[in-house]
Parts: C-alpha cells; sequence; structure tokens
C-alpha cells in the first residue's frame, strides 16, 4: 500500500471516534499493550547515507522530543502502571524515546524496525511478526512498545501523532483490536 493511501486511512480513523483517553489509561492493565511513535524527530523517513546502529546517519529527537519522551514515562509513574517489557525498533530515535521513558528497561526488537521505504512483501513479513509478538503478550504488566508511524498504521489503520500511544488487545485469531489512544 502506498503512504499516500495510508495517510488517508490514518487519518480518517482519527476522525471516527475511538474511545476516549478516560478508557485508554485503565485499558492497560493489567497486562495491556501500548505502541508508542517515537517522539517528535523533525522530518520524514530517514537520509539517504541511512545506517542502523550510527544516530549521526539517522533523524534523531528534537529537544522537545526529548522532553515528550521523560513526560511519557512520568505519566506511566504517575499512574502507577506496572510495565512488565519495553520493546523498540533498532532506530535510535525510537530506542532514545524508550529509554528517557523507562531508562534500563528496553531491549530491541527488529520486528518493530521501520519498514517506510521496504517493499510491500517486506512490510507484509514484518507486521506479521509484530502481530506475532503482540499476540503472545501475557504480561505480567504492560507491554509497551516504541516504533514508527508506518508500522503502528500497518497493525491499527490508525496514523498516530509523534509520540502518541495506541493501546490494544490481542484479538481471537491474531489480530488486534483498538482500545483507545494516549495523546503526546
Amino acid at each position: 500500500m502506498h503512504r499516500r493511501h495510508l495517510t488517508a486511512i490514518g487519518a480518517a480513523l482519527a476522525i471516527t471516534g475511538l474511545p476516549a483517553l478516560a478508557q485508554a489509561w485503565p485499558a492497560l492493565a493489567p497486562d495491556g499493550i501500548v505502541l508508542f511513535r517515537h517522539a517528535d524527530a523533525p522530518g520524514t523517513g530517514d537520509p539517504s547515507q541511512f545506517r542502523l546502529g550510527d544516530c549521526g546517519t539517522q533523524r534523531n529527537l528534537s529537544a522537545r522530543g526529548r522532553a515528550q519522551a521523560q513526560e511519557l514515562g512520568a505519566r506511566f509513574r504517575a499512574r502507577g502502571i506496572a510495565v512488565g517489557q519495553v520493546l523498540s525498533s533498532q532506530w535510535c530515535r525510537t530506542r532514545d524515546t524508550a529509554e528517557l521513558a523507562f531508562p534500563g528497561r528496553v531491549q530491541e526488537a527488529p520486528a518493530f524496525n521501520s519498514f517506510f521505504n521496504e517493499d510491500a512483501a517486506q512490510s507484509e513479513r514484518q507486521t506479521a511478526a509484530a502481530r506475532a509478538v503482540l499476540a503472545a503478550w501475557r504480561g505480567p504488566g504492560v507491554l509497551v512498545v516504541v516504533t514508527h508511524q508506518v508500522n503502528i498504521t500497518a497493525l491499527t489503520g490508525i496514523f498516530p501523532a509523534s509520540g502518541e500511544g495506541i493501546v490494544v488487545r490481542a484479538a481471537p485469531g491474531g489480530g488486534l483490536v483498538v482500545v483507545g489512544r494516549l495523546p503526546p
């Protein structure tokens, strides 16, 4: 599916009454799942010289994004939400978001790496792998995944803002049900 179509789908879903914010936080307990788009990192995609593991070749968090990520972790702590596991794509902006929010808890998970510039077959394989990780989650605690817009859109149909969280539950048959949204 082309980015243009994913953007249109995400924009349409963003205005269709998902459960209110007040329902999203409680839905995380005791073993919920939340997919966060990395915090603010100005630009789109990655530079042509991009290299995994070399943050100097990637889009990185802005000062606003770093503050946004720290606030994310503070919101979890203020609500007393038990985090069971924190997974992140291998991109610097996702790892930094996760580490600033949940210091010392981050595990890299290639299933959540961006496939922004990949072909449809690769994006479908990767989305299936990510869906399998999510479907297997049983806690204890919340599974926090920090990933990219394209991954979240492929999994949920939603085009999230930078730093936004989409709360989901595994559904029978390996699908996902969107429970609510946590604004940045």
